[in-house]
């Protein structure tokens, strides 16, 4: 059954489709007891059980403290890897998982030696160095970790992360797209995005650049996570994710953060679909849940019932009706 189900995901990608829908989490901390980590995935496992999502995106932490000069908010600390969680303690969740693996502290030898012991996975994102810093000391890109897939493992499916506050910054996110396309990408997967602004204007410009060049669109899913905490909004920031003046305001002075974050990804999500249906650009969503406080797993699992029925219909399984019949059902 879960081979059907990665079938299917890759149809649909490769078609392309619209609303697709994804969860995604990190795995435990290497410090985590055994039995601990056994609890955690039951759990994992339970939560998401049934639900009609398209596919689970497994994380591959990395520390970024090079990427810039502030201070974490949180302490970095390694994770399991993610092919591991994933053939080890997820394997009763038939679901197919999309693996995410950094690739900034490899070294070219290295990589094609876990290409080699992972020639079993079907989805993969590869996430570029942080920082020129990390490149210089590997001497491997991004470019070459494509190249590399295409030698080893012509038939892996292949995502990209895409970042919209970048596109403002460089006006040239699209191009990327594009130029990540050429080099054998299939979707692409958003960092947390907060910001409508950015988020259009990279879709408008992604749209009408394919339209003018006569190529086609590959889906992109866009990361949706709620935030449960004015400490847990700091580590977005950190992390890149641009959070209007406003909207930071509104959440810090909010008396429920996590039902504002909701609400405000919620909205998020219903505009982006309002947007991307008149031009035809498949998208799709990514709901994140990274914490490890009970709250905000509980909150990322409720927006992601939301999601499913804004995207897929009331019922979760069919899409059905216009936008804003869809809205009307949250």
């Amino acid at each position: 059954m879960s081979h059907f189900f990665t079938h299917m995901l890759r149809t649909k990608i490769l078609k392309p489709e619209t609303g697709l829908v994804f969860y995604s989490l990190t795995p435990p901390k290497i410090t985590t007891d055994p039995e601990r980590v056994k609890v955690i995935a039951a759990k994992q496992i339970e939560r998401l059980q049934g639900l009609p999502i398209d596919g689970l995106l497994l994380y591959d932490i990395q520390d970024e403290s090079t990427r810039t000069e502030k201070e974490r908010t949180f302490a970095f600390t390694p994770t399991l890897t993610p092919e591991y969680y994933s053939k080890n303690l997820l394997t009763e969740l038939g679901l197919p998982k999309i693996i995410y693996k950094s690739i900034g502290n490899l070294t070219k030898d290295q990589f094609a030696g876990w290409l080699q012991e992972n020639a079993d996975l079907e989805y993969v994102v590869f996430v570029g160095a942080s920082s020129h810093q990390q490149t210089e000391l590997t001497n491997f890109t991004l470019n070459d970790a494509y190249e590399m897939q295409a030698q080893y493992n012509p038939s892996l499916l292949v995502g990209g992360v895409t970042i919209p506050e970048r596109h403002t910054k460089k006006g040239d996110e699209h191009l990327r797209l594009m130029n990540k396309v050429d080099k054998g990408c299939s979707f692409f997967v958003s960092q947390c995005v907060y910001s409508l602004k950015e988020t259009k204007n990279l879709l408008s410009d992604y749209y009408y650049s394919a339209v003018d060049n006569g190529r086609p669109l590959s889906p992109i899913i866009f990361t949706l996570a709620p935030c449960g905490s004015l400490k847990t909004l700091q580590f977005m920031e950190w992390l890149g994710i641009e959070v209007p003046k406003w909207l930071y305001n509104d959440l810090k002075h909010s008396k429920d953060i996590l039902s504002a974050s909701i609400e405000t990804c919620k909205y998020i999500a219903f505009e982006i679909i309002k947007y991307a249906e008149g031009k035809h650009i498949p998208v799709g969503f990514n709901i994140e849940s990274v914490s490890i406080k009970k709250e905000e797993i509980e909150a990322a699992n409720e927006l992601l019932k939301d999601v499913l029925r804004l995207v897929k219909g009331t019922n979760g399984v069919e899409k059905t009706g216009s936008v804003e019949a869809r809205q009307e059902s949250i």
